[in-house]
């Protein structure tokens, strides 16, 4: 168990307790998102989310993936930190992009986005790298 989630945030945003932290590394390639997926549903169960926030944040890691995708680097990783506890949980996809610029949140799939997340943020650095940090809460609906 670790209290940081590897990407400079320091604690755990929630209120207290340990989170557990897990990474994946795949290709920058949409081929590659169903990995994501599918890692973001099995520990999104085991932090205790009901089925319909399962889907969501399931959904909400393809989505914020494939606006990084975009501008990924080719031949790059797309990477996904999971920082997790019962009832919580972190995602924050990252990739180094070719214009280093963050995704505009003034578009349908920034919406979407929060309404499936809770709480979306966008980050960039250092050099191209480009962020995109989601945090649900079991029950949370979007802002």
């Amino acid at each position: 168990m670790h209290s940081a989630d590897g990407t400079g945030s320091s604690g755990d945003g929630h209120g207290g307790g340990l989170l557990d932290v897990a990474q994946l590394s795949v290709p920058a390639a949409g081929a590659y998102l169903v990995v994501l997926r599918t890692a973001t549903a099995s520990l999104a169960a085991r932090a205790d989310f009901t089925l319909d926030d399962i889907e969501d944040l399931r959904i909400a890691v393809d989505e914020a993936s494939a606006l990084l995708l975009v501008s990924a680097v080719p031949g790059s990783a797309l990477e996904c930190v999971f920082a997790l506890s019962p009832g919580f949980m972190r995602v924050t996809v990252s990739v180094d992009s070719l214009d280093g610029e963050s995704p505009s949140k003034d578009t349908f799939a920034w919406t979407v986005l929060s309404a499936l997340a809770g709480e979306v943020g966008s980050s960039t650095g250092p050099g191209q790298r480009v962020a995109i940090e989601l945090t649900k809460r079991r029950g949370d609906r979007g802002e």
